[in-house]
Parts: C-alpha cells; sequence; structure tokens
C-alpha cells in the first residue's frame, strides 16, 4: 500500500459535506470537476487522495465567505443552510515526492478556491516517518539551541532590540553590549529591521559580534544573536555566511515572505540555528472558516529545516487566545511522524519563540500552561524598559522562573526580589 500523508480542515458548505469531501480529494490528486480520458480505475486506485473521515459539527445560518459560484447555481446555495464539518483525507505521498511547495501546494492549494465551500481552513498535518526523514530537520532545536548558550536548565530569557530600526550599527552594538551585561541568554532583531541603509548587515553583524565575542572573553558566556537576513535567497546565503565568520550561530528569517524554497536552500547551506519568525500568519490563521491553523503551519515550516518558532505569548498584546497560543507551543514539542511512538529516532521538535507584551508578571500563566521551560521567552518592554534599567529586568524574569518553579508566588518573591518588585509595580499597573 502507498504510504499516505493524512491532512484535517474544517469546511462549511450548504452542500452534503460527505460529497465534498470527495470533490476536496478528487481535486487535489488525480480528478477534477468530471472524469476524464487516462483517469483509469487502476489510475484512480494508485494515485487518488482518500476521505478517511467526515464529522458533521453543525450548521449555521450565514456563510463565512461570499462564492459566486453557489450563487450562479442558486437553490440551497444560496438559502442554507450551511453545514460545517471536519474532514480528513489521506493523500499518496509518492503524489508528492521530497518537495515540500508541492506538499504545500496540495494540502492547502485551490482548496480554497473550490465553488461547493463558502469555509475552507487547513487545520492538521500528520506524516508518516518514512516520508518525514525525506525533508529536512533542525540543525539546532531545542538541545542544540541550550548547548549554544550554555543554558542547561530554565527558560532561555531573551529580547528583541529596541528601538526596531533607526539605530546606526554601532548603536546597535552598543546596546547588545549592555544586553549581554545585563544577563540575557538570547537577542534577536526585529522583523522589520534586516539590512537597512542606515545599519547595513555588513557593518551590523561585525560590530554587534564583537561586543558579543568580547562578553564571552570576559565571562565565558556565549549570548545567541539572532540576525534578520530576511532577503532574496542569494543575499540570505552571503548574510549567513557573514554572521557565521563573524563566530555568530543564528539567524532570523520572515518565513512567509522568503518562501519554503528559499528556507531550505538557506537551511541546507548552514549549521546556525534558524529562528523562524511568523509575521504575517495573522492573515492566514485569524478567519475562523479560512486559512491554515498553526498546527499543520508550523509542521510545513519544520519540514524546511527551522530550529525556533514564534507563537506570541500568554496575556500579550496581540489578537491571539491564550489556549491558542498554549496549544501552539505543544505543537512545537510534538514529533511531526504519527507512526514513531515515544518519538524514536526522530527528533524533529523545535524551541517555541514566547513574545509579545511579555513580563515577570506573565511568567506564571506560561509555566502553568507548558510545565516545562524548554522555550525562549523573549521580552523586548520588560527588560528593555524596567524602571531599574535592563539589568533588572532580566534579573526580574529569572526571579519570576525560579518563583514558579518553586511554586512561590510573583507577590512572595518580590519580597526578597527588588528587580521582581519593581517589574510588578511598573508593569502590573
Amino acid at each position: 500500500m502507498t504510504a499516505t500523508l493524512n491532512a484535517t480542515y474544517l469546511i462549511e458548505t450548504p452542500l452534503d459535506p460527505r460529497k465534498v469531501a470527495e470533490v476536496m480529494a478528487g481535486e487535489q490528486s488525480c480528478g477534477t470537476f468530471t472524469r476524464v480520458e487516462g483517469e483509469t480505475d487502476a489510475l484512480r486506485e494508485r494515485a487518488r487522495a482518500v476521505v478517511q473521515a467526515v464529522d458533521f459539527v453543525g450548521d449555521v445560518e450565514r456563510p463565512s465567505l461570499p462564492n459566486a459560484f453557489l450563487e450562479r447555481k442558486g437553490g440551497p446555495g444560496v438559502t442554507g443552510p450551511w453545514h460545517r464539518a471536519r474532514v480528513r483525507i489521506a493523500f499518496p505521498c509518492d503524489n508528492i515526492g521530497a518537495n515540500l511547495p508541492t506538499l504545500a501546494a496540495t494540502v492547502a492549494g485551490n482548496l480554497y478556491d473550490l465553488g461547493e465551500v463558502t469555509g475552507m481552513r487547513l487545520e492538521r498535518i500528520a506524516l508518516p516517518s518514512a516520508y518525514r526523514k525525506q525533508f529536512e530537520f533542525p540543525r539546532c532545536g531545542i538541545a542544540g539551541t541550550r548547548e549554544a548558550t550554555g543554558v542547561a536548565r530554565g527558560a532561555l530569557v531573551g529580547t528583541i532590540l529596541k528601538p526596531n530600526v533607526g539605530m546606526s550599527a554601532q548603536d546597535t552594538a552598543a546596546l547588545v553590549a549592555r544586553l549581554c551585561v545585563a544577563g540575557v541568554d538570547f537577542i534577536k532583531d526585529d522583523e522589520v529591521c534586516a539590512n537597512p541603509v542606515h545599519a547595513p548587515l555588513a557593518l551590523r553583524v561585525p560590530a554587534v559580534m564583537a561586543a558579543v565575542r568580547a562578553h564571552r572573553e570576559r565571562t565565558g558566556k556565549q549570548v545567541m544573536v539572532a540576525f534578520n537576513i530576511t532577503d532574496e535567497t542569494e543575499a540570505m546565503l552571503r548574510h549567513a555566511d557573514l554572521v557565521r565568520r563573524e563566530g555568530g550561530n543564528c539567524v532570523m528569517v520572515s518565513l512567509n515572505w522568503c518562501g519554503f524554497s528559499a528556507v531550505q536552500t538557506l537551511r541546507r547551506h548552514t549549521g546556525m540555528a534558524i529562528h523562524g519568525h511568523r509575521n504575517g500568519f495573522g492573515a492566514m490563521s485569524r478567519a475562523p472558516m479560512l486559512g491554515i491553523g498553526f498546527q499543520a503551519y508550523q509542521a510545513l515550516w519544520r519540514l524546511a529545516g527551522v530550529d525556533h518558532m514564534h507563537v506570541h505569548g500568554l496575556q500579550g498584546k496581540f489578537s491571539q487566545p491564550d489556549d491558542e497560543v498554549v496549544e501552539s507551543a505543544h505543537d512545537c514539542y510534538t514529533p511531526l511522524a504519527f507512526d514513531t511512538p515515544g518519538n524514536g529516532d526522530i527528533d524533529d521538535r523545535v524551541m517555541p519563540a514566547f513574545s509579545s507584551g511579555q513580563w515577570a508578571g506573565t511568567v506564571p500563566a506560561t509555566w502553568r500552561a507548558v510545565r516545562r521551560d524548554d522555550l525562549l521567552f523573549m521580552a523586548g518592554g520588560g527588560i528593555l524598559a524596567h524602571p531599574d534599567g535592563p539589568a533588572a529586568g532580566v534579573q526580574s524574569l529569572r526571579d519570576a522562573w525560579q518563583a514558579v518553579r518553586e511554586g512561590e508566588s510573583l507577590e512572595a518573591a518580590a519580597l526578597h526580589s527588588p528587580a521582581l518588585a519593581a517589574a510588578l509595580q511598573r508593569f502590573g499597573r
């Protein structure tokens, strides 16, 4: 039997969801709207996607999306009701091969344009282990990131360079030097600062890494800096080489705007950690009946070989509900292959990066949600805007993490932590 990958969708349609599921399976494999010459029974047996399950969710009174096809047809396509169902389809891996862009086109392509639906959302992807092994793996992941930073235990405390843009290369290096002294484990560029005229990577990388090296020589601590090398593919490879020559160990990419092929090429080119930034994901995910859920999204990018994935933060400044953030973090911890019990010889877990409005006060919710500290806990304002300076901001985070691990409230911990007390006073309001 041909190996298959499974994709799960949430659909909305005024038609019979079971019939729509069959349309989906045919459209994304060997079929079209009608049987054609050459589409033999033997070919269909070998290559057609198969509907595995259709589970009805409920009906709604209005369609989520307009649909000119159904309006032309009239009848129930216009008057409803509109049925929602969860559909699981098995796609033959041999139809796709080890081809990540085509995998994405198969599970998340023309399905969104089908005339039979008024809602379509890809929720989950599950892969057989033999097929998963044909794609890229993280080079660092959780264990490698801990080794590179020298943080064997506890959450990795990180920050984002602020202001986002405007600082010169030397200004940026001076800030990085301050943050190294403050005690951070990880520093990243903002997604909007890649190769600006006022601080090009050709100047910024050497200046920043000089500060990082000087700190390492004084203290033995290697701070990981994720340089935003987002660009066209060949430029990204040159930028990565520059970071490596200067002693760096991490690069950052705006995933959605570079694309799968570019990130795969970068992965094969460098052994440095790739910090995957998902900016733009909200355009794909915020509509409940359109787009792609995080599990499927991160699965595709893990096949490209990223090491870190952004999940946003609990009680943060963005729109995601906390349960979505929590589920996203657990997705990062879950192996992609569904037939490898106990993870077997496949460890493709990636480090979730919590960010957006994070500070010491959001640590308890994060700990309760994941019950582990294999994560990047990144605070911009929570460190850089601490009333007693960045070092106190970092200390407030470390003291908060120690408190939650020991079952102590932040208020109790603040009695013997001035940095945490000041953070609660400043940001708690």
